[in-house]
């Protein structure tokens, strides 16, 4: 199940790993280098809009070229960026920068995520994927504690994220065993990726929004609470880890419970650990950490819940589609979450930041049970049957019309 997939894992580790530590490091050098705060925000902002971008335009570059070419193109143009931001340290010149590597990024994931779904079944999907994100987390964690050791004043530091970026090329490059065909006739189509799964789309615009804030914001608030650089990577990676340790469990739970179900526990454990880090940790730096943990915990997993939700009902070749669809949707959301969370700050001050978290996971909490309340979850005999339609081409275009009506009656 895991062994074909682990030179791309392997790289994706590499990849991840340099692309979190960038994240924490441009938030940090920034403001070591005076930029107003709302202007960090407006760099998330940027990442997220070269994210978005990537959802249009990263599909077609894959059936242009393949999912290997566009990865290996993608990561060499990280790597340049990375050192570009040291070498011209300007605000403007960063957001700009930050948009071509959040296209960049947004390319990557794109071809290590439709690869692994196109690598796995239904059956196990909430677990390889919960895997894959377990590699992530680990991968970004590890690299947090490259920030005190190194310092983030001088150019090392960006030297060692190009340096990731270009070694996360070898593995890709070197793999023969599972590399999917581009995909055929791709169209990106906001209808059907809604109809797929309007709470997929939905979880994760909401997902953007507080997920995005914690990871470019969440330095910021903790050095305006008072964190040398130490605190800032022990209240990060305490969040990181809280997400590597729920990540299998939730995704194992959403196998047996249901995706929707799993998102609602996951959903009202987020706005509780926002609300606990906002009224209740005061000053302690051991409860600010605890929060932090159990806030990664609930909230990092609804990515990949939400993705496993969505590609449950996808066809056999959408999974490009999907993957595209929920990058756009996310990146949405992203595009506002940092720089709102920023002026969020600035206005109210540090401690108003898991309010505003608290607050938009709250909405999800709401749309998941509108969902629940107006559509009955799929029955374990009528999912299975439903996959299996899904995956019986040739037949699938003469069963196409009851696998919608399936859809319709039994919503998401």
């Amino acid at each position: 199940m895991i062994s074909p997939l682990i030179p791309l894992l392997f790289a994706a580790a590499i990849l991840l790993a340099g692309n979190g530590l960038q994240s924490t490091l441009v938030a940090l050098r920034a403001n070591a280098e005076g930029f107003d705060t709302q202007l960090i925000g407006l760099m998330g902002a940027a990442y997220f809009c070269g994210f978005l971008s990537a959802s249009f335009l990263a599909v077609k570059l894959i059936q242009a070229f393949g999912h290997i070419r566009v990865f290996a193109a993608l990561a060499a143009i990280g790597a340049v960026a990375s050192l570009v931001l040291v070498l011209i340290p300007n605000p403007y010149c960063w957001v700009v920068i930050r948009c071509i590597t959040g296209f960049c990024f947004s390319g990557l994931l794109m071809v290590i995520e439709s690869w692994i779904n196109e690598s796995v079944s239904n059956t196990n999907r909430g677990r390889v994927m919960s895997v894959y994100r377990i590699v992530d987390l680990m991968a970004v964690t590890g690299a947090q504690f490259l920030l005190p050791v190194v310092g983030f004043v001088g150019f090392e530091l960006f030297a060692i994220v190009a340096i990731m970026f270009c070694l996360s090329l070898v593995p890709v490059s070197l793999s023969n065993r599972s590399r999917p065909k581009p995909p055929d006739g791709f169209k990106f189509d906001f209808k059907t990726v809604w109809q797929i799964s309007p709470l997929a789309c939905l979880g994760t615009l909401t997902i953007g929004l507080t997920n995005s804030a914690f990871r470019m914001i969440g330095p910021i608030y903790a050095t305006e609470i008072g964190f040398d650089t130490r605190g800032v990577v022990l209240f990060m990676t305490a969040g990181i880890i809280g997400g590597v340790v729920m990540q299998y469990p939730l995704g194992y739970l959403s196998d047996k419970l249901g995706r929707r179900k799993t998102v609602l526990i996951a959903t009202l454990g987020a706005v509780l650990a926002g609300m606990f880090m906002s009224f209740f940790a005061g000053n302690s730096n051991q409860l600010i950490y605890a929060g932090s943990f159990v806030f990664g915990a609930f909230a990092i997993p609804l990515y990949s819940l939400s993705a496993a939700h969505a590609n449950d009902r996808a066809q056999k070749g959408q999974f490009v589609v999907i993957s595209a669809g929920l990058t756009f949707f996310f990146a949405l959301g992203a595009i506002v979450g940092p720089y709102l969370a920023s002026v969020v700050i600035s206005q109210f001050g540090a401690s108003a930041f898991f309010t505003y978290t608290s607050c938009v996971h709250g909405l999800l909490i709401c749309v998941v049970l509108f969902r629940m309340a107006r559509t009955e979850s799929v029955p374990t005999d009528k999912r299975r049957r439903f996959s299996d339609l899904l995956y019986a081409a040739p037949d699938i275009f003469r069963l196409s019309r009851k696998s919608h009506r399936d859809i319709d009656k039994y919503g998401d």
